[in-house]
């Protein structure tokens, strides 16, 4: 909070459920269950607590290093933090350490295997950024590694967003509506407490309750804390058309991450429905094409009636932003058929229509895609690294057809290109949906190359506009005004 010019300025949680995370005395805390809620600075503001003991540490884990370092990230927000406070950055180790020697250190975990380099490991304070990306044996694994003898009680704290089928939907339960899947208000920051006994979780609304019945185990308390983009004030007022950035998103990320809902999941209908698309006699002339293939080696076989199809949306994009799909090739082959279906629907395209085959990352993949452009010589014929998951690679597809921004020229494909696009996720058949988000992404990546010549698709993240990148302005902050900020946890 900003004082008058000449006078010192303070940094402190925004009254709300930051605040009440900050505040909370539970040994685990998690915070959040919706976006731009100010999570990942209340973890960050947290460590400061104690960031006058020389013998206290602390260990934040995204679930990789790509997290922690991408733009408006961890390391980034720390900057803005720490620097402040007169820590020093070690960036090799992705570390900060105080004055007084306490340090902070961000570490990932990005296969379950990972969990085990902090064997032998005793910290402080353990936090979690975005909770639901880890398992259920990193978070418990890494609960026995939280102990300290600096002084301070080990503690865990942690933020989320929706994603029902987590472990955490389940820890958090009782603070969840489970038929609407909306955070009950009156629960939030309602400390419980629980043990674990024959591998289940036993929960009690006092310690004294389990220590009745479970004498020889220590119950420990938990609590979560709901938050939302209307608890963060100072970002809106930074940004504040970041909420035109939920509405952007579709139908199920929408409910989860502007919402907090824990309960929906996608279904047939919520990524695409057949009235977003009009349906027109032709595109303009002027549009930039590309012709994705999502390819499949099958033929139908008495032992395999309805293998999957090799498909080939031929999306353009013209100059004023809408998409067209024109055409979508469409068989089930052996790969000399596929192969041949490719080459004919080049030739019927023309040079003027990129070919773009998903490739993958073994040498078999680059050995097949040296293969493929070689048959084709003569077409403009793309590599593109192999995508995320189906439903991630969906996303910009079905935010750009829920804005009414594709429009399908009229053809004999087009019931069953909608009707597939309809059933997703749900549906047996994919491939006409992985070949319209790939033609979608690849569109958007504006052919970005790299060094080996591979067009690099861009994350389904670029298409909701980042708002992330913080004010300028410098920030005078005096550690004393920190410890008054906080009360004070020790053993």
């Amino acid at each position: 909070m900003a004082a008058e010019m000449g006078e010192p300025k303070v940094i402190r949680p925004q009254p709300g459920p930051q605040e009440a995370f900050l505040a909370s005395s539970a040994d685990i805390v998690i915070y959040g269950g919706a976006a731009f809620g100010g999570k990942t600075f209340a973890l960050l503001l947290e460590t400061t607590r104690h960031c006058e003991n020389g013998k206290f540490g602390a260990v934040i884990f995204r679930r990789t290093t790509k997290q922690v370092k991408a733009e408006g990230g961890l390391w980034d927000t720390s900057e803005e933090l720490y620097l402040e406070l007169d820590a020093k950055p070690n960036q090799s180790n992705l570390s900060w350490t105080f004055p007084s020697g306490a340090r902070v250190t961000f570490a990932h975990l990005e296969h379950e295997k990972n969990k085990t380099d902090w064997q032998g490991a005793q910290v402080a304070m353990i936090g979690f950024d975005e909770l639901t990306h880890f398992t259920a044996g990193q978070f418990w694994y890494l609960l026995s590694r939280n102990r300290s003898d600096s002084g301070v009680a080990p503690y865990i704290r942690a933020t989320t967003n929706p994603d029902p089928d987590s472990f955490v939907a389940d820890l958090i339960a009782w603070w969840i509506d489970q038929e609407t899947g909306y955070a009950i208000p009156e629960r939030s920051g309602v400390v419980r407490w629980f043990i674990r006994y024959r591998n289940e979780l036993v929960w009690a609304d006092s310690p004294d309750e389990l220590r009745d019945q479970y004498p020889d185990l220590q119950p420990k308390s938990l609590t979560f804390i709901a938050s939302s983009y209307k608890d963060n004030q100072i970002g809106l007022s930074k940004d504040p058309t970041y909420i035109s950035n939920l509405d952007a998103l579709t139908n199920v990320e929408r409910e989860q991450l502007k919402n907090g809902n824990w309960k929906i999941r996608p279904a047939a209908g919520d990524y695409f429905k057949s009235e977003w698309f009009e349906i027109v006699e032709k595109a303009p002339a002027n549009c930039r094409w590309v012709r994705y293939w999502d390819r499949a080696a099958s033929e139908p076989t008495s032992q395999n009636k309805d293998p999957d199809y090799t498909a080939g949306p031929k999306v353009g994009k013209a100059p004023d932003g809408i998409y067209y799909v024109a055409h979508v090739a469409r068989d089930r082959k052996r790969p000399a058929g596929v192969l041949k279906l490719i080459k004919e629907t080049a030739r019927a395209d023309g040079v003027e229509c990129t070919q773009a085959l998903e490739q993958d990352p073994a040498q078999a993949g680059k050995t097949e895609m040296d293969f493929y452009i070689t048959a084709l010589a003569g077409f403009d014929v793309r590599a593109v690294p192999k995508r995320a998951d189906k439903e991630t690679a969906a996303r910009p597809a079905s935010a750009q057809s829920e804005a009414l921004k594709v429009k399908l020229v009229r053809g004999a494909w087009n019931k069953a290109f909608l009707d597939e696009l309809e059933n997703f996720p749900k549906g047996k058949h994919d491939d006409q949906v992985d070949g319209f988000s790939g033609a979608i992404s690849f569109l958007e990546s504006d052919n970005v190359k790299t060094p080996a010549g591979e067009t690099v698709p861009p994350s389904p993240d670029q298409f909701i506009p980042e708002s992330r990148k913080q004010s300028g302005r410098s920030i005078t902050l005096k550690r004393p005004f920190i410890a008054s900020l906080f009360g004070r946890r020790s053993s």
